[in-house]
């Protein structure tokens, strides 16, 4: 599902950039590697406070990584369909 989004280019990645598009309400969800660094985890969970966002924080950096083709502890998704799509997989148990 994310290497897909990943190509249909309806992904986004890196704190920072996930952090400004967040901040601009241009993100449908938000997924973060569960052995993310606890900063930047606080530093994202604030940020969704503020722009209330799905998160997903169910993935390894390394199960991230191999999804999109690149290292990645940090993405979202820009399209409904595609955010919809992965929080439906993810409360079936896929």
């Amino acid at each position: 599902m994310l290497g897909l989004a990943t190509r249909a280019g309806k992904t986004v990645s890196g704190t920072d950039i996930v952090l400004a598009k967040l901040k601009k309400g241009k993100l449908k969800c938000v997924i973060i590697a569960n052995d993310l660094a606890e900063n930047s985890r606080s530093e994202i969970e604030a940020a969704l406070k503020a722009h209330p966002t799905p998160l997903v924080g169910v993935f390894t950096e390394a199960e991230l990584s191999q999804a999109v083709g690149k290292k990645r502890k940090v993405l979202a998704l820009t399209d409904r369909g595609f955010a919809k799509a992965l929080l439906d997989k993810i409360k079936e148990g896929v």
